[in-house]
């Protein structure tokens, strides 16, 4: 078969939401793949240093901060983080709507008291009631793991905000200001139109499929021998440039939709059962 780059994301995909430990199946599967030629990478809104423990498992690169930060066989091929005056106006205009938010740098995040307090403590913890972005923040925040305090932040590059905020209606100032720079990605904790929302602002310049595009460029290949794999609404970028989109059974119905193919549930060693039925190992 003809090179394939697979592109994985990672929380509720690759593994279940917050996780650290890719199941067997997949890391034979991407072993398999990768023996028999083909490329395999992480796509992820994840930062560097929440993905770098897995790059230990043999992948072949990395699309990280929804593609603000993309390497390749070694090689850095997109570095974009957000202009200081994006973050302070973003923390500002958050804080005045009563919404909490996270900074993502390269190597750090960081978070205040009140955002991990209604992560960790506030969400209910029963499955299918949150998201995969906000169950991999939760468990984070619960377990204290690589957050510091939003004290801390002395001004190091960002390349994503994530937010929660008491509802949507809180979010109308920041969008009117910076929606013509940032996509804002959010989803509804509940089905009450005044429920929590809680989400991530990509940067325009960049988002995952951007990333998938760099990683084509620089080796040479098209898009149409890619193949993406998601669960999530901030997946709709990679799965639109693909070759092949496959969504998760445990997927967004908004996902589901536009997905080429829908695949098992991460629990039910989806990414090794569908790299099976596509041929690739």
């Amino acid at each position: 078969m003809k090179q394939k780059l697979i592109f994985l994301d990672i929380d509720g995909t690759l593994l279940p939401p917050g996780e650290m430990t890719i199941p067997a199946s997949a890391v034979e599967a991407i072993r398999q793949a990768r023996a028999n030629g083909h490329k395999v990478f992480l796509c992820t809104g994840r930062n560097l240093r929440m993905t770098k423990p897995l790059l230990a498992y043999g992948f072949d690169g990395f699309v990280c901060s929804a593609g603000g930060y993309v390497g390749c066989d070694g090689k850095i091929l997109v570095d974009l983080p957000m202009e200081p005056a994006q973050v302070e106006g973003l923390r500002e205009v958050l804080g005045r709507a009563g919404a909490e938010c996270t900074l993502e740098a390269r190597d750090d995040t960081y978070g205040g008291i009140r955002m991990i307090e209604r992560f960790a403590h506030l969400f209910p913890r029963k499955p299918g009631q949150l998201n995969s972005e906000a169950e991999r923040w939760r468990k984070t925040m619960e377990y204290g793991m690589t957050i510091r305090p939003i004290e801390e932040y002395h001004g190091e590059p960002v390349y994503k905000v994530v937010f929660i905020a008491p509802n949507e209606a809180c979010l109308a100032e920041a969008k009117q200001l910076y929606e013509d720079q940032f996509i804002f990605c959010e989803s509804r904790l509940g089905d009450n139109p005044s429920a929590i929302v809680n989400g991530e602002l990509i940067n325009r310049k960049f988002n995952k499929g951007t990333g998938i595009k760099a990683i084509c460029d620089e080796l040479g290949c098209s898009l149409a021998d890619t193949i993406g794999f998601g669960d999530s609404d901030n997946d709709l970028q990679m799965t639109d440039v693909v070759g092949i989109s496959v969504c998760m059974a445990n997927g967004s119905d908004n996902l589901k939709k536009l997905c080429d193919r829908i695949c098992p549930a991460v629990t039910e060693d989806g990414v090794a059962r569908e790299l099976k039925t596509l041929g690739l190992i």
